[in-house]
């Protein structure tokens, strides 16, 4: 299974068929498709405004239209790190928590839910539909430059997550070593006595 591991593109799969976890294969699948569809916007976007900026002088243009492609790899990498992470765990043999592969998948719906509570806070006036909903309402009235906390926040929880449970496996082990050698003390003290 190793040798269908090739870069970016042959890890995606590569997760999807090598977890056990069905809240990761499903993550892996809908992450996937979710990273396209941001990384197709971000390129069509970046070409139709180079497009109604060609006239336009370098300086601050140049500067706001690789910005756009930053915030655009800035939605995609997080989208995609979950899956990466589980396809080079596998790949590799490492050791981590049982429930690794899991987590990983949770923290990835928590990336794409943050993407859409982001997108409604940022809304520009415009484009917000008066809501019946006091939870839609709650965060139109927050200001839009806080779009960016939840996306910021759970990209944080997403690397959090994977450096929590890497290496799990060894201190599982250890946990029980430690309780199996506890109990062996506990069953000694109650022979000798």
């Amino acid at each position: 299974m190793a040798d269908s591991y090739r870069g970016v593109f042959g890890a995606i799969p590569y997760a999807f068929r090598a977890t056990e976890s069905w809240t990761m294969r499903a993550y892996a699948a809908l992450g996937a498709l979710t990273a396209g569809f941001v990384a197709l916007v971000v390129t069509l976007g970046l070409v139709v405004w180079m497009g109604e900026t060609v006239s336009a002088q370098g300086g601050t243009f140049l500067f706001s239209r690789s910005l756009f492609v930053v915030a655009g790899l800035g939605a995609v990498g997080p989208l995609l790190a979950p899956i990466l992470f589980v396809a080079r765990r596998h790949r590799r043999g490492d050791p981590v928590a049982a429930t690794y592969d899991r987590w990983m998948g949770v923290a990835g719906f928590l990336f794409l839910a943050s993407l859409y509570l982001g997108m409604v806070i940022s809304a520009p006036e415009g484009l917000r539909d008066p809501s019946g909903s006091a939870a839609v309402n709650a965060l139109y009235a927050l200001p839009q430059p806080a779009g960016i906390v939840p996306p910021v926040a759970a990209a944080l929880a997403v690397f959090a997550t994977h450096f929590r449970l890497r290496g799990g496996a060894d201190d599982d082990a250890t946990a029980d070593d430690d309780a199996t050698a506890g109990g062996d003390a506990t069953a000694d003290s109650r022979e000798s006595t």
